[in-house]
């Protein structure tokens, strides 16, 4: 298992470094953060569709997400992990045109084109906090990896992870982000597709799981599962359709696929593979709670199976595993540093700041995003919670305004910087203490209070909306 865990990371850091220098050939040529943040806007068909989907299926999927669900609740609610991406990469390919037409870097800049300078500066500064916070539980992802394979200690994994993925991200900006993506999917797909019919004949079937659960989890079998309620359950989900359709991520690999036809047939293409994704982590989820029981924790079920297969398999599930971790946490260094280049740096701090100071500066906030990520983990070791939290600052934050600005001609910018300062204020507060206190879970209160503000507020003040288009 070893081996194949540490090929696949040679890999990575081989075609990284490989990569670096020829990104920077291309700087040389005087365009440098749009080579970096877009890749040119050469993206072909299958690297922008190996991209996106390893953009969004990263730890997350691994050790959260639709693994966690299942392992928690029951499998259905790992399945119905499938919905929201399906859902989302549908709409975006809808709206696609619209997204294209902007040019944007950064979802910032877009806010920017309809409100006002402040806006950029606010969603700048949100998203940029939000993707650090995602990059931080991918570090924790591979950490796991590396301690079921080797012992070596999680630790000292977190800092190996944090090391590997920040080096990605500062090497060759989104040319070899996609490069190790597309490589890094195919491992995905294939290596959990091989391993399961492995799996399911080391524990005596499928049918003999679903045996076990209806002696000791029945509830487990059933569509909501153990949640308890509809509301619980809807809850999983809404966070990570709202982040998905305002995901700053998606829009720069928009914008960074040669056409729109390339744009939407990767669109398209990460919604259909996220659906087998996600339906294959939940069984394989649903078969190590199964057989390992309370033996483990939720964030171990799908690695943990890797100790039922043949050596050779197990490993290339396990490097599957590691590949969602580090293809997600370099794509968010990466998106995080275009906004504090472009909407921090550039926009407030140096407005006449070259291409050469501004890739300068990139680099060096990549390094200290990394470290700042890794000290996020510190704080807050469930990588669950960690998750929640990023998608749902996210999605009530900044996902209203986006759309507003995108798809809504009466929104101002009023309503823009209202909506995300609610979204923003509600998620922190009733994070920290009132979802507790109520049981409400904060996406259903942040959401809508963002969405009625940008809705009231913009209408409130048609006569100021000099900049709608």
């Amino acid at each position: 298992m070893l081996a194949i865990v540490i090929i696949y990371l040679v890999g990575l850091a081989v075609l990284g470094a490989y990569m670096f220098n020829k990104q920077k050939k291309l700087e040389m040529s005087g365009n440098g953060t749009k080579e970096f943040f877009l890749a040119g806007g050469s993206l072909g068909k299958l690297v922008a569709l190996g991209t996106m989907l390893a953009t969004y299926t990263g730890n997350g999927t691994v050790a959260g997400g639709g693994n966690s669900l299942t392992y928690n609740y029951g499998i259905w609610t790992g399945i119905c992990f499938s919905i929201p991406p399906l859902l989302a990469f549908t709409f975006l390919a809808l709206i696609a045109p619209k997204i294209r037409q902007t040019g944007a870097v950064t979802c910032a800049q877009l806010l920017e084109k309809k409100f006002v300078s402040g806006a950029r500066l606010f969603g700048g500064i949100v998203l940029m906090l939000s993707m650090i916070s995602i990059v931080s539980y991918q570090f924790k992802g591979l950490a796991n990896i590396l301690y079921a394979t080797v012992g070596v200690p999680v630790w000292a994994g977190n800092i190996i992870g944090a090391v590997l993925i920040t080096f990605l991200a500062f090497g060759g900006g989104l040319r070899t982000v996609a490069a190790t993506d597309a490589m890094s999917a195919f491992l995905m797909v294939i290596g959990l597709l091989i391993g399961l019919p492995f799996l399911f004949n080391a524990v005596g079937g499928f049918g003999a799981m679903v045996d076990i659960a209806k002696e000791t989890h029945p509830g487990e079998l059933t569509f909501f599962g153990t949640t308890g309620s509809f509301w619980v359950w809807l809850g999983g989900y809404v966070p990570l359709f709202f982040l998905t359709i305002g995901d700053q991520n998606y829009y720069q690999r928009i914008n960074s696929a040669k056409d729109l036809k390339t744009a939407r047939f990767s669109l398209f293409g990460t919604g259909i593979a996220a659906l087998c994704i996600n339906t294959i982590v939940a069984f394989y989820a649903f078969t190590a709670k199964q057989w390992f029981g309370e033996n483990i924790i939720a964030s171990q079920a799908l690695i943990s199976t890797a100790t039922l297969m043949p050596t050779v398999l197990g490993g290339i599930v396990l490097a599957a595993a590691g590949a969602f971790a580090v293809t997600t946490g370099d794509s968010y260094l990466l998106s995080g540093a275009s906004n504090f280049t472009l909407d921090i740096y550039k926009h407030k701090i140096n407005p006449n700041a070259n291409e050469d100071q501004q890739m300068k500066v990139t680099r060096i906030f990549i390094l200290c995003a990394g470290v700042f990520a890794f000290g996020i983990l510190q704080l807050f070791p469930d990588v669950l919670a960690v998750q929640y939290w990023a998608y749902t600052i996210s999605a009530a934050g900044m996902t209203p305004a986006i759309l507003g600005a995108l798809l809504w001609k009466k929104s101002t910018k009023w309503g823009g910087i209202i909506s995300m300062a609610i979204g923003t204020l509600i998620t922190i507060s009733w994070e920290w203490q009132l979802q507790k206190a109520t049981g409400i879970q904060t996406i259903f209160v942040a959401l809508p209070a963002a969405l009625i503000a940008l809705i009231v507020v913009s209408l409130a003040t048609q006569k100021s909306n000099k900049a709608v288009a």
